[in-house]
């Protein structure tokens, strides 16, 4: 019998180590220490240079925000199962999120890893007027961070202290960004690509940041969008009128047919089409330089001179303009009275995407739209859905799932369902907004709003956020009902949140017996239990938006998918063992290969009765079942 105790352990996939002890297990040594210098001379043969010098970026905080980036998360997962019940909601695979990003995003590493194709963040830009400041409720002594970060005493507490400073300084924004960076680089796909917007307060240090994330070789552009017609007063000698958006890709192998795309309209000009798919016929092109040569026309006349008699030089070279002559790639036509030599324009992968961004909307039109939804400034300068269309458009295809952990005004969700709507795609959206309470007094406006329309008590941005997304969703299906496909879109989300973890809740298993209970399971109720199904099964890798299905053990009620069995309710008796094991072997459906035990719940007798039986039995099946106690 195998025991966890996940549910104070859950972290970010360790990708890059575990990468390591699969392909080189030999480089370390009996101590678990990586061996630089051998792993070095193992790939002494495959023309790898290491670098002599290097260039990066360091901060005060650094140490801590690599802690950060890998330790577990002190939270667990909820299901809104009223709002989830919904008829519009039930069978929607679109997710957003309540609860502190880099809480959510480290629940969401082994359901979504490797999973999204595109992440667009607006995170805050620091410019010392927005109310960025960093806070951390992760509290470590001074002693556990030393061993935690590899630092001495003095240098843990100069670091703790300057967490607890409540800075808004580089260093401190810099320590904020780096953990959520290195875990969403996780969550994208192979091809998956990353937009980041910023200003100028801060575009410097995250390029740099991103480059040590993401890699420099797999930065892509960095791309100016003109965000306000006329400028605005941000400078005191310039009147600036742009952000940044920085674009970096999991990896720069897979993307040229992501960012060469063609429209419709361009898409019109290819009216044939042979074998080798469309083209149209185009003007054999001249240019500059020394491919001069005659060009025999079908009467017998040559073309070499242009029209104030001077030579013609070709595009092609002469030896490649018969071979295209020869396989009907070049064609000799007369137009009127004079003879054209024409080629075959072949559909092009597409335009590449350009990098200033002066047709995709501004703020204010972002303004509208939140106006138009909510009839009252409620967001100050959101993006406008046009901007992330735009996005979307460059990288996204039908059925991606696109990530926005900065959720805010919800203009990503916004966009998503309007890009489907006219596409016919099924794209989803993944959104997460932390619980931020909204100030009655710097923002009356919106808490108001939700106090008054939407009754609700303590007025919270995830509010206007959800809301946001409710009336878009009945915009965008007013304004297509007579869509054809508009049934098919996924207007509908579900609703998550993350919770605190118990009170009393053991560190480790070992310290859990029948005679000292530290932890009063007695106190959980079925929403808890239900919180923690919902835990696990997102860190067995399972996605949010994939139900569990109740199984009957004859009375006693267990929850099965992708191969795992959940038995987390007490009770469990041998009548139950019995039905299991009947079911396995004739459920046709029923093939569980791993069994996890609430440990909690069934005392050391029961758990060992259960494992030993499912060990020894000869299912019909010959399912290979592992047992797993989980506290």
């Amino acid at each position: 019998m195998k025991e966890q105790n996940i549910t104070k352990n859950i972290t970010s996939p360790q990708v890059t180590l575990e990468a390591l002890q699969r392909d080189f297990a030999h480089c370390f040594d009996k101590d678990g220490d990586f061996d630089i210098e051998k792993f070095k001379r193992e790939i002494a043969g495959a023309e790898v240079n290491f670098s002599k010098e290097s260039y990066g970026m360091d901060w005060l905080g650094k140490s801590y925000a690599r802690v950060r980036a890998t330790d577990p998360a002190t939270t667990l997962l909820k299901e809104d199962v009223a709002w989830n019940s919904k008829e519009e909601n039930k069978n929607s695979e679109n997710l957003l999120i309540k609860g502190d990003n880099l809480e959510v995003l480290k629940h969401l590493s082994n359901a979504y890893h490797e999973q999204i194709k595109m992440i667009y963040i607006d995170p805050p830009y620091n410019t010392g007027t927005d109310g960025f400041v960093y806070e951390d409720d992760r509290k470590f002594t001074p002693e556990e961070f030393a061993e935690l970060a590899g630092v001495d005493l003095e240098q843990a507490k100069r670091i703790l202290d300057f967490v607890d400073s409540k800075s808004n300084s580089h260093s401190a924004w810099l320590s904020f960004m780096y953990p959520r960076l290195y875990i969403a680089r996780q969550l994208l796909k192979d091809d998956g690509v990353i937009f980041v917007s910023i200003d100028d307060n801060e575009v410097a240090q995250l390029k740099i940041l991103m480059n040590e994330v993401f890699g420099e070789t797999n930065f892509i552009a960095h791309l100016i969008w003109k965000n306000k017609k006329g400028g605005g007063n941000d400078s005191k000698y310039i009147a600036i009128e742009h952000e940044s958006i920085l674009v970096f890709a999991k990896s720069k192998n897979d993307l040229e047919r992501l960012f060469h795309r063609y429209t419709d309209e361009y898409k019109k000009r290819y009216k044939e089409e042979d074998e080798d798919g469309l083209f149209f016929w185009d003007t054999f092109k001249r240019k500059s330089g020394k491919q001069y040569y005659s060009i025999k026309c079908p009467d017998g006349s040559t073309l070499e001179k242009d029209e104030f008699g001077n030579p013609i030089s070709w595009l092609r070279s002469e030896s490649t303009f018969k071979k295209d002559l020869k396989r009907g790639e070049i064609r000799i036509v007369k137009i009127g009275d004079q003879w054209s030599v024409q080629f075959k324009q072949r559909l092009p992968e597409g335009k590449k995407p350009r990098s200033i961004l002066d047709s995709f909307g501004t703020t204010s039109d972002g303004s509208d739209e939140c106006f138009d939804l909510f009839k009252k400034h409620i967001f100050s300068n959101p993006k406008p859905t046009s901007l992330i269309s735009h996005m979307l458009d460059i990288v996204s295809e039908s059925n991606d799932i696109i990530l926005d952990f900065f959720g805010g005004s919800g203009t990503t969700a916004d966009a998503v369902m309007r890009l489907n709507t006219e596409d016919s795609g099924s794209r989803k959206f993944l959104v997460v907004q932390i619980s931020e309470k909204i100030d009655p007094i710097k923002n009356k406006v919106a808490y108001d709003f939700v106090k008054s329309e939407l009754k609700i008590k303590e007025p919270n941005i995830f509010d206007i956020t959800k809301e946001r997304l409710v009336r878009a969703a009945k915009k965008i299906k007013e304004e297509h009902k007579d869509s054809e496909h508009i049934a098919s879109v996924d207007f509908g989300f579900k609703i998550f949140e993350t919770v605190p973890q118990w009170d009393g809740y053991v560190d480790e298993p070992t310290e859990y017996d029948n005679n000292l209970k530290i932890f009063d399971v007695a106190k959980l109720k079925d929403n808890d239990i239900a919180t923690l199904l919902t835990t696990w099964k997102t860190y067995d890798s399972i996605p949010l938006t994939t139900s569990l299905t109740e199984v009957d053990l004859g009375g006693y009620t267990g929850y099965y998918n992708d191969n795992k069995l959940y038995l987390v309710h007490a009770g469990f008796t041998a009548k139950h063992l019995t039905a299991l094991l009947k079911m396995i072997d004739t459920d046709t459906t029923f093939s569980p290969a791993t069994i996890i035990i609430f440990g909690y719940h069934f005392d050391s007798a029961r758990m060992r009765e259960l494992a030993e039986n499912v060990k020894s039995y000869a299912n019909k099946k010959s399912i290979d079942i592992e047992c797993i106690t989980r506290y």
